[in-house]
C-alpha cells in the first residue's frame, strides 16, 4: 500500500464504525496562545476535552498535520541520526466524546492491525498503565486484561509501564489518563545499538527494533493546579498513529526515509547533487539527506498555515530550521539555494491530501528563496566566527600539549544565531585537531530553553479556568445594540484559588482579575482580530468598569475591576457598551476594503496573514513577495475611499456554510468554522442579493450599516514582518482626524522654524539636505586625510624604531588624530610587526591620549600594555589603565608627550631585558 492508500483506508476503516471525518487544522494554532505548532491530533478538539465546546458527532477521525520542534514534545536533533525521528509527521486518529471506551478502541485498532492491514501479530506488543501510587492513581488492569481477551496477544507480550510512558498529560493543568501503546518487534537485525554491550533489546529500550506504532489514550480525569487527579464525568477516546511508522511497516522498509514519503524528495535531491543515498546510518552524506527531505516538508506544511521565518516565536523555529537545512545542502555539495526547489516535489507528493499547499505553492517557494538568499550571506559570516573561534582555541593551545577546545558560549552562537548545529560545530572542529565546550553549549542551552519555556508559559484564561463550569452566554445583541439589561451569572476572582469563581466582588477586592459573566451581553468578545468590548456594568450596588472581554467555552466573560459598591451573581444589571466600538466597527468593515482592494491591484495571490482591528487604527497583515511602491500604496487608498464615497450597504446574514461557499464568500484560511456562518457583504441592499456584493467574507465581527460612515481611509505604515509578508496600518474615523491634525500642527512648526509657506516646504528641506550631504562630504574627505596623515607617521616610526631580538619598540608623537584613526593605526602596527610594544601620544583640544598595545607573545613574559600606561601617565598628570593587550590614558600637559614616551620605551627595554 502507498501513503495515500494507507492513509485513506484508516479514515475508511473508522468511518465505517460511524465516525466522521475531519480535517486536519493548520499547523499554526488559531486562539491557542499556549502552542507555538500544532503537535498532537487532539489540539483541535482541546475545547470539547476540557468541557468548554460541544461536538456535533461523538465519533471522530483524521490525519492531523503535526510539528514537534519545541517544549516537551523536540525530536529536531534527533532528525537524520536514526530511521524514525520527524520534525513534521501525520498522526492518523480516531476519537470518541463520551461514546465508546476502552474495548472497542483495543479491539478495533487489533482488527485494523492484523486483519486489514495484515500485520503478523506475533510481532505485535502492547503496554499499559502500572499506576502511580504517590498520585493515587491506578493500575490500568482493565487495559491489560482487554488486551488478553480481545486480541491474540500473549501475556508475556503485555507489559506495565509508569506515568513516563504510559500516562498522557494535556499539560500541567486539564484532560488526562493512562494510555496503552502499540509496539512493533522489527526483528534483532534492525537494532541501531548492536554495539553497545549495555543495550538490551525490548520495548521502550530506546532502539529502532521495537517501534511504538499507535497510543491509545483513555481521557478519565482532571489534573488540577493543587496535582489532583479528579474523575471525568465524560470519557474520551484520544488515539495516534504516525502515518510514517505504518507506512514504513506496511511497506517492508527498514526506514521510514525508504517509504514513498520521503524517497521522491530524496531521488530529486540527488538528481540536484549527484550523490546518491544509501539508507546507512552514522554516514555524513545519508544524513544530509535524512535531515532535509524531514525539514522541507516542515518548511512546506508551516509555511503554507501562515508560519514564516522571522527572529521571534515559531517564525524562529521556522528560520532554524530553514538553516539547519541549508547547512546540511553544504555535506551535499549545494551551497546555492536549492531547497525551493524541492517544495514542489512535496507538493506533487501530498497536495491531493493537503490542497492548502498546492493552492499556495508558489507563495511558499518564493518565501523559502529568500530566505535561503539571506542566510547564504549569514552562512558565510558563521563560518568566518567559527575560523576566529578556531584560531583562539588554538592559540590557548600552543605550547601545551592538551588540545585546543572551542569554547561553548563560541559554540552556542554559532547554533543560535548562524545556525550551526552542535555536530556541525564538533565536525569542522574535529577537521582542524579540535575539540569543543559541549558541556558549557548543553548549560546554554538549557539556560535557553528554561527562558523559552517561561516565555510560553500558558497564560490564558483555560489554565485559570480548566475545571471550572460556567454559564452558557447568549452574546446575540451585540450585533444589534450597544446596551442591553442582564443579570450576573457568575463572578471570577482569580486570586481566590482554587474555587476562582465567587458569590460576591467589591472595591475591597484588589488582588487577582476580577471577571462577570452575563447570561446575555451585548459586548463583543476578542475574536477574529477584533479587540475585545470595554464599558460599563452597572446594579444597584456597584459599578463594574470592563476593560475587556473575551470567550471561554460557551461563555463570555467580561474582564475588569469594581469602580464602586458590589456586585453580587444573580444581581440584575445594565451594560453598556464604550462608545469607542464604533471605531473599531469603522475600522473592521475598512479592513474588508483594504483586502478586497490589496486582490483588486495584485490578484488573489494576496491572502490575509491576520489582522488587528482596535478603535485606534487597523492592522492587516498579508502574503506578498515584495514591498509595495509608493504609487501602488495610493492606488490601494484611492479605491478603498472610492467604496467609502459611494456609501454602500454593508449586510451581515447567516448561511449555511456549503451556501455561502457557492457565493463566493472568503473564509480565512485554517479558522474553524461550524455547519452555519455568518457572512459579511459590502454593496448588497439585502440577504436576498449577497451575490451581488463585491466584497463576501465569513466574518463574525462587528461592522457598521454602511460604507460612508467610516469616513476617510489613510495607510501609515507598508512594512515587511517576514520573509513574504508585509504589514499595512492604516486609520479611519476619529483617530484619522486626529492624524491630520497632528501633522498640520507639525507642518505650521516648520514652517515657522524655516521661515517659508507651507507649500515651499519640500523645496527648502531638499536643499537643507543637499547643504548637509556636501558638509558630510567635505568633512569626510579631511578626515580621510588626517587618517592617511597617521598612517604615514606611524609608518615611518615602524620603519625607524629600535628591534630587541624579534621585537620592535614603537613610540611616536602623532601630529593630529583621533581615537579611532590612531587604532587603525595600531593595528596596522602589530600586523606590520610580528612582535612589538606599541605607544601612541597626541594631543586635541589641550587634551592628551596615550595608547600602549602589546602583542600576545609579549604578555606571556609579564610585559602588559596596563601597567606601561599606569606608569607613564603621571607624567602628563594623567591616569588610566586596561587591557594587557590595550590600555589608554588620559592628561592634562600635552607639553610633556614626549617625555611619557621616552620613559615608555625606557620601561620596555627594561622588561624585555630581563625576560
Amino acid at each position: 500500500m502507498n501513503s495515500s492508500q494507507i492513509r485513506s483506508s484508516f479514515i475508511d476503516f473508522f468511518k465505517d464504525k460511524g465516525h466522521k471525518f475531519v480535517p486536519s487544522s493548520p499547523l499554526v494554532p488559531l486562539g491557542d496562545k499556549s502552542l507555538l505548532f500544532a503537535n498532537a491530533g487532539m489540539n483541535q478538539f482541546k475545547d470539547i476535552f476540557l468541557g468548554l465546546a460541544g461536538s456535533d458527532c461523538s465519533r471522530v477521525v483524521n490525519s492531523q498535520k503535526c510539528l514537534r520542534v519545541s517544549g516537551k514534545h523536540n525530536d529536531l536533533e534527533e532528525v537524520g541520526k536514526d530511521t524514525y525521528h520527524h520534525t513534521f509527521f501525520e498522526m492518523l486518529g480516531n476519537w470518541s466524546f463520551d461514546d465508546y471506551f476502552k474495548a472497542e478502541t483495543i479491539e478495533w485498532a487489533w482488527q485494523l492491525l492484523t486483519e486489514v492491514w495484515k500485520i503478523n501479530p506475533d510481532c505485535l506488543w502492547a503496554t499499559f498503565f502500572e499506576g502511580d501510587k504517590a498520585n493515587g492513581l491506578p493500575r490500568d488492569d482493565q487495559a491489560a486484561e482487554l488486551w488478553a481477551k480481545l486480541t491474540k496477544i500473549p501475556a508475556e507480550r503485555i507489559l506495565p509501564f509508569g506515568r513516563k510512558d504510559n500516562f498522557w498529560e494535556m499539560g500541567p493543568v486539564g484532560p488526562c489518563g493512562p494510555c496503552s501503546e502499540i509496539h512493533i518487534d522489527l526483528g534483532p537485525g534492525s537494532c541501531d545499538k548492536q554495539n553497545d554491550p549495555n543495550h538490551k533489546c525490548e520495548v521502550n529500550s530506546g532502539c529502532s527494533r521495537f517501534v511504538e506504532l499507535w497510543n491509545l489514550v483513555f481521557i478519565q480525569y482532571n489534573r488540577t493546579e493543587d496535582n489532583q487527579f479528579i474523575p471525568l464525568k465524560a470519557k474520551y477516546i484520544d488515539t495516534g498513529a504516525g502515518l510514517e511508522r505504518i507506512a514504513a511497516v506496511l511497506q517492508n522498509k527498514k526506514s521510514n526515509y525508504d517509504t514513498d514519503l520521503f524517497s521522491p524528495i530524496i531521488a530529486r535531491l540527488s538528481e540536484m547533487s549527484g550523490h546518491k543515498y544509501t539508507s546507512e546510518l552514522n554516514n555524513k552524506t545519508d544524513n544530509a539527506f535524512r535531515v532535509i527531505a524531514d525539514h522541507i516538508r516542515t518548511l512546506v506544511f508551516a509555511i503554507a498555515d501562515g508560519a514564516t521565518p522571522s527572529n521571534e516565536g515559531r517564525g524562529y523555529v521556522i528560520r532554524r530550521i530553514l538553516r539547519r537545512a541549508a547547512r546540511f545542502g553544504r555535506e551535499l555539495g549545494l551551497k546555492e539555494p536549492f531547497l525551493y526547489k524541492l517544495s514542489s516535489t512535496v507538493v506533487d507528493m501530498m497536495g491531493e491530501a493537503f490542497g492548502e499547499i498546492k493552492e499556495r505553492n508558489d507563495y511558499v517557494s518564493s518565501v523559502i528563496e529568500s530566505e535561503e538568499v539571506g542566510f547564504g550571506r549569514t552562512l558565510e559570516k558563521g563560518i568566518d566566527i567559527f575560523t576566529s573561534a578556531a584560531e583562539q582555541a588554538e592559540k590557548r593551545a600552543a605550547g601545551n600539549e592538551t588540545q585546543g577546545t572551542i569554547s561553548g558560549q563560541d559554540a552556542f552562537q554559532l547554533y543560535d544565531t548562524y545556525g550551526f548545529p552542535l555536530d556541525l560545530t564538533e565536525l569542522m572542529a574535529k577537521e582542524r585537531e579540535l575539540k569543543v565546550d559541549t558541556k558549557k553549549f548543553e548549560e546554554l542551552m538549557a539556560e535557553q530553553k528554561n527562558r523559552a519555556r517561561s516565555a510560553q508559559k500558558n497564560s490564558s484564561i483555560a489554565n485559570l479556568l480548566g475545571s471550572v463550569s460556567l454559564e452558557i452566554t447568549d452574546d446575540l445583541q451585540k450585533y444589534e445594540t450597544d446596551n442591553c439589561q442582564t443579570t450576573v451569572a457568575n463572578i471570577i476572582d482569580t486570586s481566590n484559588k482554587p474555587g476562582l469563581v465567587v458569590d460576591k466582588i467589591s472595591s475591597d477586592s484588589k488582588d487577582g482579575e476580577l471577571g462577570l459573566v452575563l447570561k446575555e451581553t451585548c459586548f463583543y468578545a476578542e475574536s477574529g482580530g477584533q479587540v475585545g468590548d470595554c464599558g460599563i456594568i452597572k446594579s444597584s450596588s456597584g459599578e463594574f468598569a470592563v476593560e475587556t472581554t473575551e470567550k471561554f467555552g460557551q461563555s463570555i466573560i467580561h474582564w475588569g475591576k469594581i469602580v464602586n459598591g458590589s456586585i453580587a451573581a444573580g444581581q440584575k444589571v445594565s451594560a453598556a457598551v464604550d462608545k469607542n466600538r464604533s471605531e473599531s466597527q469603522k475600522n473592521h468593515t475598512a479592513t474588508h476594503l483594504l483586502q478586497w482592494a490589496l486582490q483588486k491591484i495584485f490578484g488573489e495571490s494576496i491572502a490575509q496573514q491576520g489582522s488587528m482591528v482596535c478603535p485606534d487604527y487597523l492592522r492587516f497583515d498579508f502574503t506578498c513577495p515584495k514591498a509595495l511602491s509608493a504609487e501602488e500604496i495610493k492606488k490601494v487608498e484611492n479605491l478603498v475611499r472610492e467604496k467609502i464615497a459611494e456609501d454602500l450597504p454593508v449586510t451581515c446574514s447567516t448561511l449555511a456554510k456549503s451556501e455561502a461557499e457557492k457565493l463566493g464568500a472568503m473564509a480565512l484560511f485554517g479558522e474553524k468554522y461550524g455547519d452555519e456562518v455568518r457572512v459579511v457583504a459590502i454593496g448588497a441592499d439585502d440577504e436576498n442579493k449577497i451575490s451581488e456584493a463585491f466584497s463576501k467574507e465569513f466574518c463574525g465581527g462587528t461592522h457598521i450599516d454602511r460604507t460612508g460612515s467610516i469616513g476617510n481611509f489613510k495607510i501609515i505604515k507598508e512594512e515587511s514582518i517576514s520573509a513574504g509578508v508585509r504589514r499595512i496600518t492604516a486609520l479611519t474615523g476619529s483617530a484619522l482626524s486626529d492624524y491630520f491634525t497632528k501633522q498640520s500642527e507639525i507642518i505650521a512648526q516648520l514652517s515657522q522654524t524655516l521661515k517659508v509657506p507651507a507649500e515651499s516646504l519640500p523645496e527648502r528641506i531638499e536643499k537643507l539636505l543637499n547643504d548637509l550631504k556636501a558638509e558630510k562630504k567635505r568633512a569626510k574627505s579631511s578626515s580621510g586625510n588626517a587618517q592617511d596623515e597617521t598612517m604615514a607617521e606611524a609608518k615611518s616610526a615602524l620603519e625607524k624604531c629600535e628591534v630587541l631580538g624579534k621585537t620592535s619598540i614603537v613610540t611616536v608623537h602623532l601630529s593630529a588624530a583621533s581615537i579611532e584613526q590612531a587604532r587603525t593605526a595600531i593595528d596596522m602596527l602589530k600586523k606590520k610587526a610580528e612582535s612589538a610594544a606599541i605607544v601612541l601620544g597626541f594631543a586635541e583640544a589641550e587634551k592628551v591620549t596615550l595608547l600602549c598595545a602589546v602583542t600576545d607573545d609579549l604578555i606571556k613574559t609579564g610585559l602588559k600594555a596596563g601597567d606601561i600606561i599606569k606608569q607613564i601617565a603621571p607624567i602628563v598628570d594623567g591616569r588610566g589603565g586596561g587591557r594587557p593587550q590595550m590600555a589608554q590614558a588620559g592628561g592634562k600637559e600635552p607639553e610633556k608627550i614626549d617625555d611619557a614616551l621616552t620613559e615608555a620605551a625606557k620601561i620596555i627595554k627594561e622588561k624585555l631585558a630581563n625576560k
